[in-house]
């Protein structure tokens, strides 16, 4: 029974071979200085067969980078009396504050919603809004209203026919962070699909610090912000006696 059972492995053995991903980063540490203008990340892979490309459809790629998420409250304003005031408010659970999706096509002809679903692979499936319902009403249009002020400022991006594929094998994308990233560990996920089903998929870190005077600011503010805040007075006053005592010589 046994040496049916190797038997009947070995046929099916190719039928059973999987595509793995072998991929690397341009670099994986951004550091944010005094000058930091942004950063560019160089994403590339192979696709890894131990057997000839399976059938089930043609080979996509999808990439994402996604940045660290924190709890977003969403405002509507209306006018009152002439005035633009807050009259509605949501509270979004979880949303990141960067998130860009490559890809070697369109997101609806190489994605299907259950695979979107399952992965979470959209911005829309990454953002977690959950009982917002209760909070406001037509609570979908915060939603709606974050996508879109987050893509004007250019923190959430979808780029479609931006993978570059070549001969079902070489994997290559360029993905610019921004000059406002916010400090943490930001993912990055690369899917294999055929059929619109996912296939394979890996996970890699790129690790966002602030270094030199941004390190030291940002330390002294949240770990002594006594000192901090004094600091801070000092520095806004030698500044105004330095203005005054300028414009004096000017006028003299």
């Amino acid at each position: 029974m046994f040496r049916a059972l190797a038997l009947l492995f070995t046929l099916t053995a190719p039928a059973l071979a999987q595509e793995t991903i072998v991929s690397g980063l341009s670099q994986n540490r951004v550091s944010i200085t005094a000058d930091f203008d942004g950063s560019e990340i160089l994403i590339y892979g192979a696709v890894k067969r131990d057997t000839p490309p399976p059938g089930g459809g043609r080979l996509e790629v999808i990439i994402t980078v996604e940045g660290p998420s924190t709890p977003v409250t969403v405002r509507r304003k209306a006018r009152v009396a002439g005035i633009w005031v807050n009259n509605a408010a949501v509270l979004v659970d979880s949303a990141p504050s960067f998130y860009a999706v490559a890809t070697t096509g369109p997101l609806g002809h190489i994605l299907s919603d259950t695979e979107n679903l399952r992965h979470g692979i959209t911005i829309e499936r990454v953002i977690r809004a959950i009982g917002i319902t209760a909070e406001a009403e037509n609570s979908e249009d915060f939603v709606r209203a974050l996508l879109r002020v987050r893509t004007d400022e250019d923190r959430y991006r979808v780029l479609e026919g931006k993978v570059e594929l070549t001969e079902d094998t070489l994997f290559r994308t360029d993905v610019v962070l921004p000059a406002n990233l916010t400090e943490g560990e930001y993912k990055v996920r690369l899917f294999l699909l055929r059929g619109k089903q996912v296939v394979a998929h890996q996970e890699r870190l790129i690790g966002v610090r602030k270094e030199g005077l941004e390190r030291f600011i940002f330390n002294l503010a949240h770990e002594r912000p006594l000192i901090y805040g004094l600091i801070s007075l000092v520095l806004a006053a030698l500044a105004g006696w330095g203005a005054s005592a300028a414009f004096r010589l000017v006028r003299a």
